[in-house]
């Protein structure tokens, strides 16, 4: 009875996991796809050099959450063969998609620190 209730919670440990990880996937392609098409433009602007280094700070943050995310995702593509991998394989995604969600707000933040500047100097 009990391998059965801990098969069971293994099982919907493994379906919410590959869920988190095209939650991840989708939010870091995403992201990479937003600081690529907002990037070139951030740069050009002539700003003072408290923003920029602001800017820079929040791009370097976040670009290093996306990394850290992306590099726990890819470790998660590997084949499982025993339940303490699969648990370990579960924590993996879960921890790629707490940096992914850091990147996110980061980015968020570098943003609407451009959004704010512009109103105020522009």
């Amino acid at each position: 009875m009990l391998k059965n209730h801990l098969r069971r919670d293994l099982q919907w440990l493994k379906r919410q996991a590959r869920k988190d990880r095209r939650i991840t996937t989708a939010l870091l392609a995403g992201l990479l796809g937003a600081w690529a098409h907002q990037l070139p433009a951030a740069w050009s602007a002539p700003s003072s050099p408290v923003l920029l280094a602001l800017s820079a700070a929040l791009a370097m943050g976040s670009a290093g959450a996306w990394l850290l995310g992306a590099y726990f995702v890819s470790r998660s593509l590997r084949v499982r063969r025993e339940p303490a991998e699969e648990l370990r394989w579960i924590a993996r995604i879960s921890r790629g998609k707490e940096w992914a969600f850091c990147s996110l707000f980061a980015y968020m933040a570098w943003w609407l620190l451009h959004f704010l500047a512009a109103l105020v100097l522009g």
